[in-house]
């Protein structure tokens, strides 16, 4: 057996809690006093970023606030974003909100320090060194941003989206408060909270990669010994208790459970990388205009029940399946893994299957030929991702129906 290879690549400071905000002044001060608060749009006048903003006032720094967060994160709304950050002379970049105020800021955060364009950095290990800081505050549990080196924007001269990576992108700190997660709806909370686990579980059936140590490495290096237990417990954090978060939004232990989870997903493949749940969801997501979670969430059942047909990812979903339902390993399978994700996904509202989204027979090849273009994720699959594979998990996922093995 190969030796197993380690890389950590990780904010210099992480803070998860109830209240951990409270950190901020001290966690921004560190780099500077000229604050660029790259926010969603809903938070402009609550009393959560009317506090922030006060609190880091009263310790001395100057915050502007750029609130002018479009979905989707269009190429030029990005570029117009670093032009603020430039003018205002920003020392740091604050980033509070879900997934795209996070991305957004870091785009910012490197426009601002190294110009356009922005096609420039597709890729991966484009960003020529440290971008402006990047404290990220997330109010949703999902993406994982605040501590992985990529972001994901629209271009309109690409039919999908496009991800810049690197690990320049890392933010510098990270602080996670569940408290700004309760005012999240069931519908996100579902969709991000189960777009996190299929970051663990990606992140633990990764590709164990060939490693170069005398080269340049790769943002995203395949399967690794320091993240095998950090996506186990992101698996039984989320779990148990993602159903709870949904269904009680204002339980305190379940949303500080969901955010530990979700922390811990990230964590998980922002070094490792994700496969095929994201190859496929990136074509799902343009043709339907869905939620990222949505669409990674409703593949990875299908996903999961291809891949348990080589044995030896078949005990690895098995392994996750007892990290997720807190079982003994004498009791896991890959099936019985499959059947709770299933289970799973309809506690929470992620529909059943493809054709619910308005997705038909027709489409599929496009999908799978659009995936085929996803050349870093596919790299990650753990088996080799042809188009005949890609076609037979989205045959599985519009009908809603699964291979016929048993390993019960």
């Amino acid at each position: 057996m190969p030796e197993q290879i380690g890389t950590l690549r990780l904010p210099a400071r992480v803070h998860v809690g109830w209240g951990a905000r409270a950190q901020l002044p001290e966690v921004v001060g560190l780099h500077g006093r000229r604050v660029l608060a790259v926010v969603d749009p809903f938070l402009v006048g609550t009393e959560l970023l009317t506090g922030i903003v006060d609190q880091l006032a009263r310790t001395g720094m100057e915050v502007q606030v750029y609130a002018d967060i479009t979905p989707e994160l269009p190429v030029d709304t990005l570029t117009a974003a670093a032009e603020v950050a430039r003018d205002f002379g920003a020392d740091v970049v604050l980033a509070i909100g879900g997934g795209s105020a996070l991305d957004a800021a870091k785009v910012v955060a490197l426009l601002s320090r190294y110009g356009g364009p922005l096609s420039r950095y597709y890729g991966e290990n484009l960003v020529p060194g440290p971008v402006v800081p990047i404290v990220a505050v997330p109010t949703t549990a999902g993406t994982g941003s605040e501590v992985t080196p990529v972001a994901v924007v629209s271009d309109p001269d690409r039919e999908l989206k496009v991800g810049i990576s690197s690990p320049f992108l890392v933010p510098a700190a990270a602080v996670v408060d569940p408290e700004l997660t309760l005012g999240a709806p069931a519908s996100v909370t579902a969709f991000s909270g189960i777009d996190a686990l299929v970051h663990a579980v990606e992140s633990y059936t990764a590709r164990e990669l060939d490693v170069d140590w005398t080269a340049p490495q790769p943002v995203f290096t395949g399967r690794n010994a320091l993240i095998e237990p950090i996506a186990l417990q992101a698996a039984g954090h989320l779990g148990p208790w993602l159903p709870v978060a949904v269904r009680e939004p204002g339980n305190r232990r379940a949303r500080s459970e969901v955010a530990r989870g979700a922390l811990l997903g990230g964590i998980a493949f922002g070094s490792t990388g994700t496969h095929l749940c994201h190859a496929l969801q990136y074509p799902i997501g343009a043709l339907t205009k869905t939620p990222h979670g949505l669409g990674t969430g409703l593949m990875l059942p299908y996903v999961l029940d291809v891949l348990r047909r080589d044995a030896d990812v078949a005990a690895r979903i098995a392994t996750l399946g007892a990290a997720l339902e807190g079982i003994p390993a004498s009791e896991a399978s890959a099936e019985r893994t499959v059947a709770r994700v299933v289970q799973l996904n309809a506690e929470i509202g992620v529909p059943a299957d493809l054709a619910a989204i308005g997705l038909d027979h027709d489409q599929l090849p496009h999908i799978a030929d659009l995936a085929l273009r996803s050349a870093r994720l596919l790299a990650i699959a753990p088996v080799d991702p042809t188009r005949d594979l890609l076609l037979e998990v989205l045959e599985h996922a519009l009908t809603g129906t699964r291979t016929d093995r048993s390993d019960a």
